[in-house]
């Protein structure tokens, strides 16, 4: 505890400001855009959004802080109060549970703000994973080794999908567990045995899609469905429509034909790109999409950085859970992607969103402060 607090009085010191400051820069761009993204009649106004996005850019700034300042040394030691943290969370969503208007039960009402529980299983995922191939390093590829990894893949996604039925997040877990595995040197044949047992059971996982579900697959490669864009596409058609009405410099902010009329769908979550595309045009998604990829790109140096490799795989995986989140985010815009319901981050409306990636980027920026275990002052015996 005294080490805890000695490094939170030290955090201005040690912090990465390169990172911090680029999450700041971002979350205040994305601030801007959801003031006018929220002031269509059918907000009511923007003021609660604001409130409720600018305390939560507060909150993130200290969990980012405090993760930053707990030696991952001590998070890996207590790996199974990690999962039974999350599992607890999950299950809370069996008596809680709503879906908050989305169709997935993901989310836990509070008087103050909405609590999405996944979002912060993301960062326990990591230090979890982290953990379990820390300790299993000098044999990553080994069966026992692989079959410890998906086993905690399977338990978090497992319980969120039969819970809330929200792939989008669990999606997420997988694209950490992908990015984790290959950074930290898992053999090509584990993929290669991955993508074929995949392709073996889709054919049966098909089955149990519903009709919509598939179309949301199915429209990115037949034309025939719906082609008037009235059913399946018609969100789709419209968001499509106002990214690409702004041209190069945008129709400018709080003057969007469709945005200010409200007649984008979730303009202010999952399709905020399409609504900076139509104010800001090209230019505003060009100076977007440099922040974004600017602070994955810093993880992911600060991760090249880290000699240690259980820090260097946990900025790898902050790395994955956002370029996943991006590519997923800007690729249901522009149709390329089907429609998972994953928010832009630092940019989408969501205060228990914007919190869990300041605390997840946290620990990158604990990794950037500490990039190797202080042998010479604990000694830490490996967690199996």
């Amino acid at each position: 505890m005294n080490q805890f607090f000695t490094e939170l009085k030290n955090f201005p010191k040690k912090c990465d400001w390169v990172l911090l400051l680029l999450c700041l820069v971002t979350s205040g761009f994305g601030l801007i855009c959801l003031a006018s993204a929220t002031t269509a009649d059918k907000f009511g106004g923007n003021m609660r959004y604001m409130l409720v996005q600018g305390a939560g850019i507060v909150l993130g700034v200290i969990m980012f802080a405090i993760i930053s300042s707990i030696d991952v040394e001590v998070m890996s030691e207590h790996r199974n109060l990690l999962v039974a943290f999350n599992i607890f969370l999950l299950l809370m969503l069996i008596p809680f549970g709503t879906d908050n208007n989305t169709g997935n039960r993901s989310w836990i009402e509070t008087p103050i703000v909405n609590i999405q529980p996944a979002e912060l299983c993301k960062i326990t995922f990591v230090v979890i994973m982290a953990s379990v191939m820390n300790s299993n390093k000098n044999r990553i590829s080994s069966i026992p080794s692989v079959m410890q990894m998906v086993l905690h893949l399977g338990i978090v996604v497992g319980l969120n999908m039969v819970i809330s039925s929200d792939a989008g997040v669990s999606l997420i877990f997988v694209f950490i567990f992908i990015g984790m595995a290959f950074a930290g040197g898992v053999s090509l044949l584990w993929f290669a045995l991955a993508i074929g047992g995949i392709a073996a059971v889709f054919p049966i996982l098909w089955q149990f899609l519903g009709q919509y579900q598939r179309n949301r697959i199915l429209i990115l490669f037949d034309d025939t469905i719906d082609p008037q864009g009235i059913n399946e596409r018609y969100h789709y058609t419209i968001n499509l429509r106002s990214l690409t009405g702004g041209g190069l410099t945008g129709q400018g902010l709080f003057n969007g034909n469709r945005t200010q009329g409200g007649a984008l769908f979730a303009q202010h979550t999952d399709y905020i790109f399409s609504s900076i595309g139509e104010e800001l045009g090209f230019f505003g998604c060009v100076a977007i999409m440099i922040l974004e990829f600017a602070i994955i790109a810093r993880c992911i140096y600060v991760g090249i950085r880290c000699p240690d490799y259980m820090r260097r795989l946990i900025c790898f995986g902050a790395a994955s859970a956002l370029i996943f989140q991006v590519v997923i985010n800007v690729g249901m815009c522009i149709g390329t992607m089907p429609v998972i319901g994953l928010t832009l981050p630092f940019i989408s409306y969501g205060g228990s969103s914007i919190v869990t990636i300041y605390a997840m980027l946290g620990l990158v920026s604990g990794s950037y402060a500490r990039p190797q275990a202080l042998s010479h002052e604990r000694y830490i015996q490996p967690y199996r």
